[in-house]
């Protein structure tokens, strides 16, 4: 992992950001109407603190978004074929340490249940659970990173 760099993201990684959303092994079979057509548009990103972790051929490997007025996490995703390397654990590691630089005390995330124990090894707490709304048709576990 020593080839690794993470950056901030800029409108210019929107189509490969989007891209690893839609194509992720987690979101097939029933899950997969999440995110059909998602974009992780140029606004967005510019918006939000939204960090990309690359490769020495800056292939995007993983990133996440921070939502800061609303303490959220919003996104988090790691390529299907580098997961495994830390590179999930960094990303976390990272937005903690961005959500207590701008004095937040906790970050809520509401998570897509095959992710759970990957946040709960990352060091977050289980909070709740959201229950189906819209489109999504399944109970969401609700957890949270305290960082303060």
């Amino acid at each position: 992992m020593s080839s690794l760099t993470l950056r901030r993201a800029t409108a210019d990684d929107s189509r490969r950001l989007s891209r690893l959303v839609r194509k992720s092994a987690a979101y097939r079979g029933d899950y997969a109407a999440m995110v059909d057509g998602y974009v992780v548009g140029g606004t967005y990103i510019e918006h939000h603190p939204v960090f990309v972790a690359v490769d020495e051929q800056d292939r995007v490997l993983g990133f996440y978004a921070l939502l800061l007025d609303e303490a959220e996490l919003d996104l988090a995703f790691v390529a299907d074929e580098a997961q495994g390397r830390g590179i999930g654990r960094l990303l976390m590691e990272h937005m903690t340490d961005q959500a207590r630089a701008a004095g937040l005390a906790s970050v809520r995330v509401v998570s897509h249940p095959p992710a759970e124990d990957f946040y709960l090894r990352t060091g977050a707490r289980r909070t709740g659970t959201v229950e189906p709304t819209g489109h999504i048709h399944w109970a969401r576990p609700e957890l949270r990173y305290d960082v303060a």
